[in-house]
């Protein structure tokens, strides 16, 4: 029996190295050897607090879901559309196929989805993982591993964009300029969008908004006790609001104008988050949350291979496998880390 080593999370704030069997591909799955995993926000919740909300750690599990590989063995009933060797970026979630959602298209929203490192499923902090030959893309000669690997969170920008509706023209605001925050900045300029204002409290984070597209930075702390708030008389058409935060929110609202579209991708620790529901109300505007993505693959993959958004300019570190613990904490270390990428095979 052939082994390799994953990084297993056996409780909150300890990582262990163990040497697993390399799994099997079953039917219609390929075995992938995995070259480089994005460190998620999830991922640093899982390993320092055990949980996510309703999701909770309960047993071992190997953590990480933003990962591109190699293609090493094919399963029996592949479709033939990989070959061994390929490079690949692996879409995390395989959801059952069967049920209304996924039978209408939404199959992010699949009660029976099994997602890379969402208890009990492991991740991709792992030499070797099998996945659906379905869910696994070829990655082009002009994308780095890195780049295959955060696909998936350009994937939750794309996501927002189309949830939102952005097009050619739109003055758009983006709450947090963390890596979503980010990369949702640089699609909401590929959408056609001719404004897009960020805001944060980081100012290196507010400067590589600019790189990655932003027309304006705002530091969202600065007039937050003012009665406009940091996006007074903006007037936007869309809100992307990816930091998590309540107070980013309601400043977000106020900076848009009558009849405005709003997302909320950022994930706040509270269940349960104050709203200016008289706002949203007397200017009509849309409000609606978002949960992961459904179909954005081909997407992404066409904007970052076109180069209208250039994800290895979000990496801030390697790591090797032995040395997932610091990776998870190295935001944390220094805010101004972005995306720390663990390669397994280091």
């Amino acid at each position: 029996m052939e082994i390799a080593p994953a990084a297993v999370l056996v409780r909150p704030g300890e990582i262990r190295i163990e040497d697993r069997a390399v799994p099997a591909p079953g039917p219609g799955q390929v075995l992938v050897e995995v070259s480089a995993v994005g460190v998620c926000g999830s991922d640093v919740h899982y390993f320092t607090e055990g949980r996510i909300g309703d999701f909770v750690v309960e047993a071992p599990l190997v953590l990480g879901h933003e990962a591109a590989g190699v293609v090493r063995a094919l399963g029996p009933g592949t479709e033939g559309r990989l070959s061994e060797g390929q490079r690949v970026a692996m879409e995390p979630g395989v959801p059952c196929r069967r049920c209304r959602a996924c039978r209408s298209g939404a199959y992010n929203l699949c009660p029976d989805v099994r997602f890379f490192a969402t208890p009990p499923v492991d991740g991709t902090f792992a030499r070797y993982v099998v996945h659906d030959e379905d869910f696994c893309y070829p990655l082009p000669d002009d994308l780095s591993d890195d780049a295959g690997a955060l696909l998936e969170p350009l994937s939750v920008g794309v996501w927002a964009a189309w949830k939102a509706r952005i097009g050619v023209g739109d003055r758009v605001i983006v709450t947090g300029a963390g890596p979503i925050g980010l990369l949702a900045t640089a699609v909401a300029r590929a959408s056609g969008a001719v404004e897009v204002v960020v805001g944060d409290t980081q100012p290196a984070r507010l400067a590589l908004a600019e790189r990655m597209g932003a027309t304006a930075v705002v530091d969202s702390g600065a007039g937050r006790g003012s009665d406009g708030g940091p996006f007074a008389g903006t007037e936007a058409d869309v809100l992307v609001e990816c930091s998590g935060s309540p107070q980013a929110l309601e400043a977000g609202l106020r900076g848009l104008r009558g009849g405005a579209r709003a997302v909320v991708v950022g994930m706040s620790p509270e269940s349960r988050v104050p709203v200016p529901l008289s706002l949203v109300q007397n200017r009509e505007i849309e409000l609606t949350g978002t949960f992961r993505y459904a179909n954005t693959y081909p997407a992404a993959l066409a904007l970052a291979s076109s180069g209208a958004v250039r994800l290895d300019d979000l990496v801030s570190a390697h790591f090797g496998l032995a040395e997932v613990a610091d990776a998870l904490q190295a935001s944390r270390r220094d805010p101004l880390v972005v995306k720390p990428i663990v390669l397994p095979g280091r």
